[in-house]
């Protein structure tokens, strides 16, 4: 959410930049919200000058009854009393006011930064780097589903009996990998310095709305009836939530967390969930990384941030590369995004297994995530990144190490999670 000041002063900045994002349908919001801001401030404005003549004009009131001009106290008191009326007019119209223009701030996009590349959608991503060699082996590689039922690893069609499209039940070998991948993706990151955390897994309405826009909100978020609670779509959402109304003493950031969790997520607009595979799927679970850091520190947390997925990836012997993320397939929080993708031999291309994002001080202007500096109180920006979400890791985990007689190479940090296992082979 940019600040209404910015808004006031910058109005074509502001509209220039909602242009960028191809959301022509938002400008006329601009002018609305800056016509509102004014009405408020008149009436605030009006509001504190009327309390000020009340208050004069009260004490007129006992020093005419106490002169005995009685007449001229009643005329006095009939004065108060309309500036009383008007000051309730004023009172009730300044909330209202206020949330008018708050609810048109939550809808105007953040200010991307000038580096993104300006595009209508993912179609327009641009590759930044490739890691690791992309290899295609001289045999074919059987559909993900496929290797893991070689496994005896997924049963979807009880899933699909208890639950519906979407979910899945692991077992075995690949239930054990699953689990191994998110331990060894959490011991990473608190190798790197982060704190671990399991936060809440359901969060009220007013994190929701500070941590994300309203339409991903509807797309993603699953309501738990009759409670003001969801469940959360990223542990992102309760990590930085856990931060809403406070301050933090300067001298202790930057806050570097790493937090896990199981995720949930509608995937409304999706093009439909896949009946056989666990690509696009209602549930799964993550490990990711949250950053609360000073204003200036931003852009090299986040260049940080997609490293260590990089690093990670390349760790377990899967080629990766980057995108840079254009503007129109930016979140309306975020000032910049990068997706890590990483190499399906199967499919012969690259797919999206993590995305890093920047979001300035847009969460922390919501949720009021302040920094209590030398110089004064400012706002936080923050930042999050995956670490590594199965079962899509899975995906890649299996294709770029599997064996041409069909078991699955463990490479050397996965192994003392997988009880000293070099290799998993197939009970077919």
């Amino acid at each position: 959410m940019l600040d209404i000041k910015f808004v006031r002063s910058n109005p074509e900045a502001v509209k220039e930049n909602i242009k960028k994002k191809f959301q022509d349908e938002k400008l006329p919001l601009v002018d609305k919200v800056i016509e509102l801001d004014a009405q408020y401030r008149e009436a605030k404005a009006n509001g504190d000058t009327l309390r000020a003549k009340r208050n004069s004009v009260s004490k007129q009131i006992g020093a005419l009854m106490a002169q005995g001009k009685k007449d001229e106290a009643e005329q006095v008191k009939k004065e108060v009393a309309e500036i009383a009326g008007e000051l309730e007019r004023l009172s009730a119209l300044e909330p209202e006011l206020e949330a008018k223009i708050r609810e048109i701030m939550l809808v105007i996009p953040n200010i991307i930064d000038p580096s993104v590349p300006i595009g209508k959608d993912d179609s327009e991503n641009v590759e930044i780097e490739k890691f690791g060699e992309p290899v295609v082996p001289d045999f074919e590689i059987p559909y993900h589903v496929d290797i893991m039922e070689s496994f005896n690893g997924i049963d979807l069609d009880s899933a699909r009996k208890t639950s519906g499209n979407g979910f899945y039940y692991l077992c075995g070998d690949i239930a054990r990998l699953h689990s191994s991948i998110l331990s060894y993706a959490r011991d990473f990151m608190i190798d790197r310095g982060f704190t671990y955390y399991v936060p809440p897994f359901m969060i009220r309405s007013s994190v929701v709305t500070g941590v994300m826009s309203f339409a991903e909100m509807e797309n993603m978020m699953y309501k738990i009836e009759g409670e003001d609670l969801y469940l959360i779509g990223t542990s992102e959402h309760s990590m930085i939530g856990k931060f809403i109304d406070s301050f933090t003493d300067e001298d202790k950031l930057p806050l570097t967390l790493t937090s896990y969790s199981p995720c949930f997520r509608k995937e409304v607009g999706a093009h439909g969930i896949e009946e056989r595979g666990v690509y696009r799927i209602h549930q799964f679970e993550k490990q990711e990384m949250v950053v609360v850091c000073k204003p200036e520190d931003s852009p090299m947390w986040f260049d940080r941030l997609w490293k260590n997925s990089v690093d990670f990836f390349r760790s377990l012997n899967i080629p990766v590369r980057t995108l840079e993320c254009c503007s129109g397939d930016l979140a309306d929080l975020k000032v910049k995004s990068l997706d890590v993708e990483a190499w399906s031999p199967r499919q012969k291309k690259y797919f999206e297994v993590g995305s890093c994002s920047n979001l300035g001080d847009a969460q922390a202007r919501r949720l009021n995530i302040k920094i209590r500096g030398k110089d004064g109180n400012y706002l936080a920006h923050t930042l999050n990144n995956t670490v590594v979400a199965p079962p899509r890791m899975l995906i890649a985990f299996l294709e770029n190490n599997l064996q041409k007689d069909g078991s699955v190479r463990i490479p050397e940090p996965l192994r003392p999670y997988m009880g000293g296992k070099e290799v998993i082979k197939t009970n077919r």
